[in-house]
């Protein structure tokens, strides 16, 4: 699809389109927010409670996580996705009873709670049915090293004392390699200092002028508290600044920068929405054309693909076409990894976005070099083959196939060339109309604004215009009206799933706005479209 392909909806009374409207301040909220706006983590604030009590805030945070944690004790989304949460949340209930000298009393059920549902759930999972969410394997092993460590210095005979186990399947190899390696004095891998909290690492970048290490509250504040804060001025002022703007809580990851600015613009320009981001915000995607390997999702991060396309394919929807040559440096035999040399997993949905890159190239230059239609020919082939039976995509990126499938029919609805890429974008239209819920949305737990676009998105880039599609369109568009739910749940993959505000929104205002466009008579006023159900502080 092109922008070419959505008319301009106007307000008969005024002549104005609400969804220019609504996307002119979505954007600039990436101006006034410029390290991006994140819900608030169960895991990084449990980790500031348990590392970092010093900072202000620490009360407020308890609080949280005692606001956050499930009836059955547990922390976060279902499945396996709750292990890392609870473990971190526990293991700072613990923490603040230890240090509170028998002030924090109460913590005692709630921290009771958590380790029941570990001890009985969560930790008797195979680690082959965990989620594969990013270093669960060194996290997992070092929370429940410091539980139990925590257990075996303080007695409170309200808590199960116990020792607990790791998830058949899951040992400390890896964990004693990465802290060996640290205590050598060898240099890790940039992406592993998102993690830094939990290894027992200092950052080889740290000093008065770093912001944020890698990309983490978590790692950022235990760099502070082994170092002094005094050694890092602008990473405390980071952390200061988040924490007032949570109000004591923080998110992650963050800062997200070039990722959030990347997937609004380019989301909201796909889907014929007029947007005019000011230059502060568009020279922060211009690494990704400059630069040899692209460009990071944010300070402390490594450069990587998936960032790289987004950010090149909104360059090019905003008039700014740049080569797609430094990608290369990512591709593989099986296609394109997300970051620089070798990965565990595939990424359907950074193949997808690579697409993107490389067929917006060669749609404003047919006669560039037959590299870059190679690229575009391959992958046309390379995602229908990663295709599930049924239709969807599934990543490892986001928890959701709706997302997956929506990146993925995007791509070759677009760019795609050959059968099989017109044979997949059916199949998962397909998909999409027969898992429709009752009230007209979609969702892997539950019906969910953000999961809802994604499936709309779906529909209406299918080359179809059968009455089933336009009823569906029209039931999907009329959820995203309804009266404002919950706080969007997390979907996204981190530490611990996470749930990146200003990007949800600018997906469900794109599906607002080609859904208006597709169903007659459909409801144009998409200024707050889904907004108060994915709208959640920071």
């Amino acid at each position: 699809m092109s922008d070419g392909a959505f008319r301009v909806l106007a307000d008969p009374a005024t002549g104005r389109d609400p969804a220019t409207d609504a996307a002119r301040e979505l954007i600039a909220g990436l101006a006034l927010r410029p390290w991006g706006q994140v819900a608030a983590s169960v895991y990084e604030s449990a980790r500031l409670v348990a590392d970092a009590p010093w900072l202000p805030g620490h009360d407020e945070r308890i609080g949280f996580l005692l606001r956050a944690q499930r009836p059955d004790g547990a922390w976060g989304p279902p499945e396996g996705y709750a292990l890392v949460p609870t473990l971190s949340a526990t293991d700072a209930l613990l923490a603040a009873l230890a240090d509170g000298g028998g002030t924090r009393t109460h913590l005692l059920a709630p921290a009771a709670r958590g380790l029941v549902v570990l001890s009985g759930r969560l930790l008797a999972a195979d680690a082959r049915t965990l989620p594969d969410t990013p270093a669960l394997d060194l996290i997992v092993p070092a929370l429940v090293e410091s539980i139990n460590d925590r257990l075996d210095r303080v007695t409170w005979e309200q808590l199960p004392t116990p020792p607990l186990t790791l998830p058949p399947g899951l040992g400390v190899d890896r964990l004693r390699a990465v802290r060996a390696a640290v205590a050598a004095g060898a240099a890790l891998p940039t992406k592993l200092a998102h993690f830094y909290e939990v290894l027992g690492a200092m950052p080889t970048d740290a000093g008065p002028t770093l912001t944020a290490v890698g990309a983490s509250p978590a790692a950022t504040a235990a760099w502070l508290s082994a170092a002094g804060p005094d050694a890092g001025p602008s990473a405390h002022a980071f952390l200061r600044e988040l924490i007032r703007d949570g109000r004591g809580p923080v998110p992650c990851p963050t800062p997200i920068t070039v990722f959030e600015r990347a997937w609004v613009l380019s989301g909201l320009r796909r889907a014929g929405v007029a947007v005019n981001p000011p230059a502060a915000v568009l020279d922060t995607l211009t690494a990704a054309a400059t630069a040899a390997t692209g460009v990071a999702t944010g300070e402390g991060l490594p450069t990587d693909a998936d960032t790289t396309s987004v950010a090149l394919d909104a360059l090019a929807r905003l008039g700014r076409p740049a080569d797609p040559a430094g990608l290369w440096a990512y591709e593989t035999t099986d296609g394109f990894c997300t970051w620089p040399g070798s990965e565990d997993g595939f990424s359907v949905t950074t193949n997808a976005h690579v697409l993107d890159a490389f067929g917006q190239h060669v749609t404003a230059y047919p006669d560039a070099d037959a590299r870059y239609h190679r690229t575009v020919e391959r992958l046309s082939a390379v995602l229908p083959a990663h295709q599930l039976a049924d239709g969807p995509w599934q990543d490892r990126w986001h928890a959701s196939p709706y997302y997956a499938t929506a990146c993925c029919v995007l791509a070759l609805a677009e760019f795609g060339r050959g059968g099989a890429a017109a044979e997949a974008v059916d199949r998962a239209a397909g998909w999409v109309l027969a898992n429709q819920r009752a009230d007209g949305s979609w969702g892997r737990w539950g019906g969910t604004a953000e999961e809802t676009a994604y499936a709309l998105q779906v529909l209406l880039a299918a080359p179809t215009g059968a009455p089933r599609v336009t009823d569906a369109v029209a039931r999907g568009h009329a959820y995203l009206h309804r009266p404002a739910g919950p706080e969007h749940p997390p979907l996204w993959y981190g530490k611990e799933l996470y749930c990146p505000t200003a990007i949800v929104r600018s997906a469900v205002l794109a599906a607002c706005r080609l859904a208006a466009v597709h169903v007659p008579g459909a409801d144009r006023s998409v200024v707050d479209c889904g907004y108060q159900a994915t709208k959640t502080s920071t």
